[in-house]
């Protein structure tokens, strides 16, 4: 989202975000039904998700590195398969985040009562309002990111870095997803 943001403004970080958001939508109806407690009974699946994950995100650091776009020279010329692909591009990062799948399934079960009603609905709130609370907060670094790339679009020494840059922190999160073990 930030990537987005500070290459293609804040409309394009906006759009990213909701595939986010539909990223974490998954991982609670996954959670929610229970199928995402096939990681902990075939450890091999959790394997499968992440070493997935962290191909799109190498592949992602690839393209930063041979991309012509600039990450802090915003363009405003998005159009609609251009939108499509945005939204994508955050809704895969997500889905592929295997962590996510066993944030929520370490972390759902900790505040469902089963004598406070369906499990399933009291799973869906939880995810409702972790959703609302991501959003707000990745919202803001969204408009953020946005305003900073005009800031930086006028200093050359970051026009010649962001490239390397990106593409070091794409591979970073693929490292340390490639690290991460199942629980």
């Amino acid at each position: 989202m930030i990537s987005r943001s500070l290459a293609q403004g804040k409309n394009a970080g906006i759009i990213s975000l909701f595939g986010v958001m539909c990223g974490f939508l998954f991982h609670i109806l996954m959670v929610s039904f229970g199928l995402t407690a096939i990681f902990f009974a075939i450890p091999y699946a959790f394997v499968v998700v992440k070493f997935f994950g962290v191909a799109y995100l190498l592949y992602l650091a690839y393209n930063a590195v041979k991309s012509d776009t600039r990450i802090f020279d915003a363009d405003k010329s998005l159009k609609a398969d251009k939108r499509f692909k945005l939204f994508n591009i955050g809704l895969m990062t997500n889905v592929l985040n295997s962590k996510m799948a066993v944030f929520y399934l370490s972390f759902f079960p900790q505040f469902i009562k089963p004598e406070n009603g369906s499990i399933l609905s009291q799973s869906f709130q939880l995810g409702v309002l972790q959703i609302v609370i991501s959003f707000t907060v990745n919202f803001l670094i969204v408009v953020s990111a946005a305003k900073m790339a005009s800031w930086f679009s006028k200093k050359l020494i970051w026009l010649r870095i962001q490239k390397w840059f990106m593409a070091s922190v794409l591979k970073g999160l693929a490292v340390k997803m490639a690290l991460t073990k199942a629980k």
